[in-house]
């Protein structure tokens, strides 16, 4: 057996590399060999090239190699996004003035790749790709952009660096042939996993047959990252050897590999949407969940029947809707993954909610651990219901959210005669019994305009204006007419129903909807909230633009 120890990205880290050594000679490795980018995030470049020298490892020009012993005036990264370059540009600038003419010299006498054999494998060694010294080489791609890769190649098995996440494929080539692919992830900085570790790769011939080990690496990045601090560098590439997280440099990941990570967007984003600056003691990123693109709150539907039959119903709910019950369990399964995964409110739903018989239990197991709200239509509050209601009486963190669709006449010609007058007395149950209320009107060619006089009448009921919210109509469900609110346009608002997970309340219904599908109920909420982050991105990049804001919630 041969085996061949590669890793890449050392990024100025003699701290990591250090490890690398002791831990391929003590896995057996035959040579040791680095594909490249050799400085960039870390703060000592001088320290890198004697370990290289004493413990004799193979190395390949990376595109920072290329850049210094050329004398150029960036780090020829491939980066994008105006933001990543500039924080790619400072840890240019640093490395190039603190590595030596000599260091420099030696960069430029690099090879770009390599091919040798080994017990007949054929071994192609690059440091993006086959394509280009600076290809990001991503797992994500699709099959034809791995494959294009591959053929460029043709050997048995292809190794790179430089997107600084390891992973393995093997690809079928257009000739028939097989290409093991090997991005050996690098040493510099962790692979954007929460993990303080960074990853290197094993790879193993033996009798003509070859396969690769991804190898998680403990180091000493403690003083990786007081080394960076005490050099002046951003803080955000010391937190990121710190928390395993990439805080900077993000833009550049694809969709399905930026929505695994904590972060997903620069804090510039979120400002320029606010029309603010990020201060300047802030971290640089932030998750896209918990931001005013993507609220972090759960809405749950628990039942599709309704006692009413609106002709704007987003979900198409009425009397002779399928229930599709989501059951106690599911219910309090969902509100347990939820505080698990940060979410801040849950918002319970329906059809009307008040017809599921366990809807008390639900919404006391909710509020004793989450902010919930209830929305209803406020006219189920008589006998057995009114009873189970007092159950909930003065209940911190709960509101009941009632629809009201303004005038008395509006409303009733929308969902029923008496039903206005019923709601109202709904909103006074639930104010007797200590509950906050919030309304929400949906605003139609009926009721339009009526937005304020309801804020008036609802005042002397003991709920307050700023607690009434106008809505638009929604063309989603029973209604053809109205906004459009979709994947494309429409920020996200994690929705979870018998039939899956939604991209949004409105619209949350399979039958009329299913182009707002994110996934199947079996799906935990952690990975439903990935997918979502992950369309969001992708839809993102295909042009740029942000998504409109649509609320459900007051």
């Amino acid at each position: 057996m041969t085996r061949l120890a590669l890793c890449g990205g050392i990024y100025s880290n003699p701290y990591a590399l250090r490890a690398f050594v002791a831990d391929a000679r003590r896995r057996g490795a035959d040579r040791l060999i680095c594909l490249g980018d050799l400085g960039a995030y870390g703060a000592e470049p001088e320290a890198v090239r004697p370990l290289l020298d004493e413990h004799g490892i193979e190395c390949l020009a990376g595109n920072y190699e290329v850049a210094i012993g050329s004398r150029q005036a960036d780090c020829l990264c491939g980066y994008t996004d105006d933001t990543d370059n500039a924080f790619g540009q400072i840890a240019y600038d640093y490395t190039f003035a603190h590595t030596s003419e000599a260091f420099a010299a030696w960069m430029a006498t690099l090879p770009t790749e390599r091919r040798f054999d080994v017990d007949g494998v054929a071994v192609h060694l690059v440091h993006g790709s086959p394509l280009a010294l600076n290809d990001f080489w991503w797992e994500s791609l699709d099959d034809g952009a791995h494959r294009l890769r591959a053929d460029a190649s043709g050997a048995d098995v292809v190794c790179c660096t430089h997107s600084g996440l390891p992973w393995t494929r093997r690809i079928t080539r257009s000739d028939g042939g097989e290409t093991l692919a090997v991005n050996v992830g690098v040493l510099g900085r962790p692979a954007n996993d929460g993990g303080r570790h960074v990853w290197y790769a094993l790879l193993d011939v033996v009798d003509g047959a070859v396969s690769a080990e991804l190898v998680p690496l403990d180091y000493d990045w403690r003083a990786q990252a007081a080394s960076i601090r005490a050099a002046g560098l951003p803080e955000a590439f010391a937190e990121v050897v710190e928390t395993g997280w990439w805080t900077s440099c993000l833009e550049i990941l694809p969709p399905a590999e930026r929505s695994r990570g904590r972060f997903q967007l620069y804090r510039s984003v979120l400002a320029q949407l606010a029309g603010t600056e990020p201060g300047p003691a802030e971290r640089p990123v932030v998750p896209l969940f918990g931001s005013v693109l993507f609220p972090a709150r759960l809405w749950i539907y628990t039942n599709f029947d309704c006692n009413l039959a609106c002709g704007y119903c987003s979900v198409a709910s009425s009397p002779r809707a399928e229930r599709r019950r989501l059951g106690l369990e599911r219910f309090t399964a969902l509100v347990d993954e939820a505080v698990d995964a940060g979410v801040a409110e849950v918002y319970v739903t329906g059809g009307e909610p008040f017809l599921e018989p366990d809807l008390i239990d639900m919404l006391l197991y909710a509020s004793e651990r989450l902010e919930v709200v209830c929305l209803t239509n406020g006219m189920l509050y008589r006998g057995r219901r009114r009873q189970e209601l007092e159950r909930l009486a003065g209940r911190p963190g709960l509101t009941l959210q009632t629809s009201l669709d303004g005038t008395e006449a509006a409303h009733d010609a929308q969902r029923g005669r008496g039903s206005w007058t019923r709601a109202l007395e709904g909103v006074d149950v639930a104010r007797a019994l200590g509950l906050p209320v919030r309304v929400g009107m949906t605003e139609t060619t009926a009721n339009e305009g009526q937005g304020d006089a309801l804020r008036t009448l609802l005042a002397d009921h003991g709920v307050a204006p700023e607690q009434v919210a106008v809505r638009p109509l929604v063309a989603r469900g029973n209604s053809g007419a109205g906004i459009a609110v979709d994947q494309e346009g429409t920020v996200p608002e994690l929705t979870a129903a018998a039939d899956g997970w939604f991209w949004h309340p409105a619209g949350a219904d399979r039958a009329t909807s299913p182009d707002m599908l994110v996934g199947g109920p079996e799906l935990p909420l952690t990975e439903a909230r990935r997918r979502t982050v992950e369309r969001f991105l992708t839809l993102r990049q295909r042009d740029g633009s942000l998504p409109t804001i649509y609320q459900c919630a007051v």
